[in-house]
């Protein structure tokens, strides 16, 4: 069965780095891409930023940009995401989920997700 963990969330201050690991298993990153997204309390659950062979980064919150980034380790079967001079309104619950092919722009597209990780920024 195709399986999502994620780890490396945690309470962090205002302007730190932090990098969350997606470890996935039951597929092949090499057919199946990774999302990253995030929901934050009261808020609809958004994009982050996708990784696929196709494609590549795929950034799908403006509010990222340049902050964060997605990388791959194909033989580790992890996907991390990278944050840099995190901020208050980054904090939610930091999702990993998987679709076939190619990035898609919802994440309704996703069919499997892992149970996520909580990042807290706060002062």
């Amino acid at each position: 069965q195709r399986q999502l963990v994620e780890s490396g969330g945690g309470l962090v201050q205002p302007g730190e780095s932090l990098t969350l690991s997606c470890v996935v298993s039951g597929f092949n990153l090499d057919y199946h891409v990774i999302g990253w997204f995030r929901q934050a309390s009261g808020k609809e659950r958004e994009g982050v930023l996708c990784i696929s062979n196709k494609e590549g980064p795929v950034l799908y919150a403006d509010s990222v940009k340049g902050r964060f980034t997605i990388s791959r380790d194909t033989a580790k079967n992890t996907v991390y995401l990278h944050m840099n001079s995190l901020k208050p309104e980054d904090t939610a619950v930091y999702y990993c989920a998987t679709r076939w092919d190619a990035c898609g722009e919802f994440h309704y597209e996703y069919p499997y997700w892992g149970q996520g990780t909580q990042v807290t920024v706060s002062s």
